[in-house]
């Protein structure tokens, strides 16, 4: 088995936040706040994080606002709840949650709750289990979980529960390890858990493992790295990580790393990109591969930075 090629991963990332003109960079403007979460979380995670000017960053952040509270994916980009928790996730690496006005940040969020308890992504109304996790991690990360119906959340979250014991994205949805962990996490921040067959569903979940130690998605399709995080978070959420063969999954991917130029791909010899490296850094983190910082499996953080929001304190 080989090693982390951690310091070449920690330059891909640095030389992507350089190249801001190029072709790729221009067809991910979009999701630039997304890529700004993976790729500082990712040096966060190797222990880089301070390889970038923490205020330039916040200040871009800033930028990114909306006059609704909520968060674009780039400067004059209309908001949306995913873009909206990953400049929080940001701000909460950086420890600069206080430029927050949590207030007005809080109400956007709230305010694409649903009758029915599910959340919206924007304000043109596509729902989505998605969007209630990200909802409730976000309210949860800034101390607001009271802003919002969470009784109504979790029941319907709940009502997004299938037979095989995973979730769909909408009642009646077909089961999917992404759409599984937004659930299994939303329901552990609301300490809701008990809504799970875990044995059920840890079958399922762990039936994602296929031979050459990579998970997927779903049955019949090909194996990812990105599952790493995807089916192995929700794995130790219920308490049933350790029914899937951790040393084969450690392989994948880092058989899946570029050794020379930094970086992940989704599977071995395809072309690396800051998703798959931060994914894949994140399953290694939860795999506690040596060297990687211990992330959360419900707030897709550092451990050290959960505990400095939730109890003052940073852990070593």
């Amino acid at each position: 088995m080989g090693e982390l090629a951690g310091n070449k991963h920690v330059e891909y990332i640095l030389s992507v936040e350089r190249r801001k003109d190029d072709f790729h960079s221009v067809l991910m403007e979009h999701l630039r706040m997304n890529g700004a979460y993976w790729g500082l979380a990712t040096l966060d995670l190797l222990g880089k994080l301070d390889a970038v000017d923490s205020e330039d960053v916040v200040s871009w952040i800033m930028k990114c606002q909306h006059e609704s509270g909520g968060f674009g994916g780039n400067i004059g980009h209309d908001p949306h709840v995913h873009y909206t928790l990953s400049a929080v996730q940001v701000l909460a690496l950086f420890d600069k949650l206080d430029v927050l006005d949590i207030n007005k940040v809080t109400g956007y969020v709230a305010s694409l709750q649903k009758e029915d308890g599910s959340f919206s992504g924007d304000t043109w109304g596509e729902v989505d289990t998605r969007f209630s996790y990200i909802a409730i991690c976000c309210l949860s990360i800034l101390k607001r979980l009271d802003s919002m119906d969470v009784e109504k959340a979790v029941k319907y979250i709940v009502s997004c529960k299938n037979m095989d014991g995973g979730f769909g994205c909408t009642p009646g949805g077909e089961s999917h390890a992404g759409q599984i962990l937004c659930c299994v996490g939303a329901l552990a921040i609301t300490g809701s858990l008990h809504h799970i067959d875990k044995d059920l569903l840890g079958w399922w979940l762990c039936e994602r493992q296929v031979k050459s130690g990579g998970l997927n998605g779903r049955p019949e399709k090909l194996p990812d790295v990105c599952y790493s995080w995807w089916v192995l978070s929700s794995l130790i959420m219920i308490d049933r990580a350790h029914w899937i063969d951790k040393e084969k999954l450690i392989k994948f991917i880092l058989d899946s790393q570029d050794t020379e130029n930094g970086g992940i791909s989704d599977r071995p010899d395809d072309a690396v990109d800051v998703y798959h490296t931060y994914f894949g850094v994140a399953g290694l983190s939860l795999l506690e591969y040596p060297g990687v910082k211990a992330i959360d499996p419900a707030y897709a953080l550092p451990v050290n930075v959960v505990e400095r929001i939730f109890f003052g304190r940073c852990s070593t």
